[in-house]
């Protein structure tokens, strides 16, 4: 368990570090190369070097950090989000966790998340996953979290999503893709529509590229997770996921982050291509954080 405790973690910034060059881009599933590489001139994450990661893990080191402090409430997950804000440290931010950082520098203005969909919410549910044995207390935790920045019912239903494939990946529960769908369709219909879709397009064979172009990979949570889906299901050699994840364009990032983490949770750490963990940026930190949360649900079970 504590290898996939690790995996889950590294494979997530393995799969955003991989698509971080190509965030916003158009796919490119028809040229795509293995490896870390830089971004282009004028891109957004120009200044991030191979290997390095975007905003999503650092929302999701941020948010496991305190958890495994035994620290975390939403009150001081939100200060902690504006410090890294306010100094100019979190790198290309989703527009959503920007806004609601840039709001709660107002004095006099309530502290509020925005009512979005922007996938931006999604990262903070891989260290609730992994914290809480119990699975309706780590997406209650996680939806609770994600209110901080986004309030909208969609983003809390994708957060419950993400929270019940990891979990049950990690638990080895039968069908993990299945349970998660059926949360997703419990929690919104539209989401859950969405990604069951995707699950049919992936069974019935359509390749890759069409299915990009009808299931789509922008920032929304209603296309972020839906070809996450598809590309979890249709993938399973490790370095094809994340080669192929990292390289659909739009979002990128977040949509190999969501890749890398199932993979990690499903196989650990020794399933990761050792060159990909050599180059990542604070591998040894990530780890160790994976070993804090898997300390954090084995005092949990025990008290249980």
């Amino acid at each position: 368990m504590l290898k996939k405790f690790k995996g889950c973690l590294l494979g997530a910034a393995i799969g955003d570090a991989l698509g971080m060059p190509n965030e916003s881009c158009a796919p490119n599933l028809k040229k795509m190369k293995y490896g870390y590489r830089r971004a282009y001139k004028n891109h957004p994450n120009e200044a991030l070097a191979p290997g390095q990661y975007t905003d999503d893990t650092q929302l999701m080191i941020l948010a496991g950090t305190l958890l495994a402090d035994g620290k975390f409430n939403e009150e001081r997950y939100a200060e902690s989000l504006r410090e890294l804000y306010t100094r100019g440290a979190l790198r290309f931010p989703d527009g959503s966790v920007a806004s609601v950082c840039e709001h709660s520098e107002k004095e006099y203005e309530p502290k509020k998340g925005v009512k979005s969909t922007t996938a931006g919410c999604l990262p903070i549910a891989i260290p609730f996953a992994l914290a809480f044995p119990d699975m309706s207390e780590a997406c209650e935790r996680a939806v609770r979290a994600c209110n901080v920045t986004h309030t909208h019912p969609a983003a809390h239903a994708a957060v419950s999503t993400v929270v019940t494939l990891i979990y049950h990946t990690l638990h080895e529960t039968p069908d993990p893709i299945g349970r998660a769908l059926g949360k997703a369709q419990v929690e919104d219909e539209v989401l859950g529509g969405k990604i069951h879709k995707a699950l049919v397009l992936e069974k019935e064979g359509m390749d890759t590229e069409t299915a990009l172009l009808k299931i789509g990979h922008d920032v929304s949570v209603f296309q972020t997770l839906p070809i996450a889906f598809f590309l979890i299901s249709r993938y399973t050699h490790p370095a094809d996921l994340l080669t192929v994840s990292a390289n659909t364009g739009g979002n990128s990032d977040t949509i190999a982050l969501i890749c890398g983490a199932y993979l990690g949770a499903a196989k650990g750490i020794n399933a990761l291509p050792e060159d990909l963990l050599d180059g990542l940026e604070d591998r040894q930190r990530i780890e160790l954080l994976g070993q804090r949360l898997h300390s954090v649900c084995m005092r949990k079970m025990e008290t249980a």
